[in-house]
């Protein structure tokens, strides 16, 4: 079964889908945090993952540190993930136009305008929402923080 028959038969119950996505390189309290929160914004959430060579587009030739299959064997461990995707592009635009989620949520580090696929979801009389981070820390911050511990 793809994706999309299981996220039908999720709304065939009723059930309110949440999507968001990002790179989930090294799992820390703040992508936990941000996970709960989004997932209380619905009943279903999907998570988009960024493939590796997506990341490194991103994030610079040094990143992933962890292999795209390890990233979302973590994010699909976390209570609150329902289904992880992984996509190839730069931007979930793509999967967000199949998935058509009830609700588009982003760190509060996105202005709404600017968040891929917001347009989009409000067009149809989705919610899209930006979560404060309450963990002043990030998959760039920790490496930097074990670089710095080794040299």
């Amino acid at each position: 079964m793809d994706y999309l028959d299981i996220i039908q038969k999720e709304r065939e119950k009723g059930k309110k889908i949440v999507f968001t996505n990002g790179c989930f390189d090294i799992i820390h309290a703040g992508h936990v945090d941000y996970l709960e929160k989004a997932k209380s914004l619905g009943d279903f959430l999907v998570v988009g993952l960024n493939s590796d060579e997506s990341v490194k587009r991103l994030k610079g030739p040094t990143r992933p540190v962890n292999p795209v299959d390890q990233r979302k064997k973590v994010l699909q461990a976390l209570k609150p993930v329902d289904l992880v995707i992984v996509f190839e592009e730069d931007t979930p635009e793509r999967l967000i136009k199949e998935i058509k989620p009830d609700v588009l949520v982003k760190g509060g580090d996105w202005k709404i305008e600017n968040i891929v696929g917001a347009d989009f979801v409000m067009s149809y009389g989705g919610k899209v929402y930006t979560i404060d981070f309450v963990y002043d820390t990030s998959t760039t911050k920790i490496i930097e923080k074990v670089k710095n511990e080794s040299a």
